[in-house]
């Protein structure tokens, strides 16, 4: 069966330049175009349609990832990475290739594996730092990033949280529920916030230990195999050495660990609406109407400039954060405004690319000729770079609080 994707011409490589862009990024890119060419457009389809289940884990494509070196990117050598100069640009820059042919994987797999829960593990204490984040690297563990709740996402206050442990010789006992939990049906390890003694508190959770049940797989619209599942935590033991931030510091390490993966969720977006944006163009080259070819019309051609535009933006933002971040700079406002452009785009440029393709953007097979639309999943995606990692609403809120000062804003 073939695909749209299937000998895709790709716009930004005329679009746009790397004047700005670090050799070493470029050779990242020019790493991660090939293995997602390799390892993901071949199967995006079976990818990004699959039901989830626990069995659905993708974890030769984790193997494949570990071998390739990919888990190294935003890493030091002392613990099995590259020691790259840029690292958070490389792994945003490999997130953006990966989300163009499969976001789920993407999201699950790398921001999820290597961002949230590796760069956590990168700021946890030494003993932690040095005997799991090296196993994470090279593939040998999955990890779990748990902070939201049934009742708490967005909102992380104590007030909010039900999560607890309570000090016990030798260790805590903790106890809550955690949902929307990335990875969870598979993973080994969970980085988890909790509440001890009514201070965020971060711990380091073996998923083998006794009183964890993980729940059956989300259903979701879209994303599906970044596999979430809801997990009961009922006095799940956890030794004193597992705390990777003492109460009074766990909220800070969540957030610090979040504001990464919000550039993360900002790649991703460029990728998906770059794929769409890519479709859009090459159909209307080859599609008519009242005998013109669809690119004539003047207003996909002034939708289409809009798009670029937007594009360029998104890419310069998510790249600036990132920049900022591998300066040692809290990347904030740029990784509040890349997250929500970027994944903002990966909607409005896929909705596009959709009505400008008519029925054939509607469809996820066209049975006749065997094709599939890889549209289809892109549209399902996309929507939930609006959501996680925080609502885009709270994004622009503490983008106003710099803009206008937090004695307006609150």
């Amino acid at each position: 069966m073939s695909s749209s994707l299937d000998g895709l011409p790709r716009t930004s490589d005329r679009l746009y330049d790397d004047l700005l862009l670090p050799d070493e990024t470029i050779a990242v890119r020019a790493e991660a175009r090939d293995f997602a060419t390799r390892m993901l457009a071949p199967r995006s389809a079976e990818l990004n349609c699959a039901e989830e289940s626990r069995d659905a884990f993708p974890r030769d494509i984790l193997s494949a990832m570990a071998d390739a070196g990919l888990y190294q990117l935003p890493f030091g050598t002392d613990v099995g990475g590259r020691g790259l100069q840029f690292p958070m640009l490389a792994a945003a820059t490999l997130l953006k290739e990966m989300a163009y042919f499969s976001p789920g994987v993407a999201s699950a797999l790398y921001d999820g594996q290597a961002l949230l829960v590796g760069r956590t593990l990168d700021a946890a204490p030494q003993h932690i730092r040095g005997e799991y984040l090296p196993r994470l690297i090279r593939g040998e563990i999955v990890g779990s990033f748990a902070t939201s709740e049934p009742a708490a996402s967005t909102d992380l206050s104590a007030e909010a949280m039900l999560t607890t442990a309570v000090r016990v010789s030798g260790g805590l006992r903790l106890s809550g529920r955690k949902r929307w939990i990335t990875n969870s049906c598979a993973a080994d390890i969970m980085t988890t916030l909790c509440l001890v003694d009514g201070q965020h508190a971060m711990l380091l959770v073996d998923m083998h230990a006794d009183g964890v049940v993980v729940g059956e797989p989300d259903k979701k619209m879209g994303n599906r195999l970044q596999l979430t599942s809801d997990i009961e935590l009922t006095d799940v033991f956890v030794p004193d050495d597992h705390v990777i931030a003492e109460p009074g510091r766990g909220l800070g390490a969540a957030l610090a660990s979040l504001t990464l993966g919000r550039i993360g969720v900002a790649a991703m977006g460029v990728g998906m609406a770059q794929c769409a944006f890519d479709h859009a163009a090459a159909h209307m080259r080859r599609r008519s109407a009242f005998g013109s070819q669809l690119g004539a019309f003047q207003h996909w051609q002034f939708r289409m400039a809009e798009h670029a535009i937007a594009l360029e933006t998104a890419r310069s933002l998510y790249q600036k954060a990132a920049r900022k971040s591998d300066a040692g700079i809290t990347p904030e406002p740029e990784a509040a405004m890349a997250k929500v452009v970027g994944s903002r785009i990966a909607v409005d440029v896929t909705r596009d690319a959709i009505q400008v393709h008519g029925g054939y953007g509607f469809v996820r097979e066209l049975t006749a000729e065997g094709t599939t639309n890889h549209l289809e999943s892109i549209w399902r995606d996309s929507k939930v770079g609006e959501i996680y990692e925080g609502a885009n609403e709270v994004q622009l809120w503490s983008i106003a609080r710099v803009a206008l000062g937090r004695d307006l804003t609150g």
